[in-house]
């Protein structure tokens, strides 16, 4: 099992970066695949990127190709997401993610744990 905590939300104007991070518990961290989704009100929960276990492969949704980039640091159990030319569509929670392997990493139901959620504001 592992437990996951989210930081690095905040109000910002357009154009502005986040970078969002998620800390993790447990000692088999780099045995997970890592997610981020976001959750604008009155909304799904939509895939924004994901970081494969052992493989390291990355995926984006289409949304936030060029602008977004996850990366993992598994030695400080933690994942991050470096969000860059922010726009206000990107406004909404910010889930951080883990499983095994999901068969589907862009939907939501195929990851086991999450964690509370940050939020990301982006003001026109």
């Amino acid at each position: 099992q592992v437990q996951l905590v989210e930081s690095g939300g905040g109000l910002v104007q357009a154009g502005d970066s986040l970078r969002l991070s998620c800390a993790a518990s447990g000692r088999t961290f780099s045995a997970y695949s890592m997610g981020w989704f976001r959750q604008a009100p009155g909304k799904e929960r939509d895939f924004v990127a994901a970081i494969i276990r052992f493989t390291g492969s990355t995926y984006y949704a289409d949304s936030v190709k060029g602008r977004f980039t996850i990366s993992r640091d598994n030695a400080k159990n933690a994942v991050y997401l470096q969000t860059n030319s922010l726009k206000p569509e990107d406004t909404g929670v910010y889930y951080c993610a883990a499983t095994g392997y999901p068969d589907k990493y862009y939907v939501a139901g195929s990851w086991d744990y999450w964690g509370q959620g940050t939020q990301v504001t982006v003001s026109s």
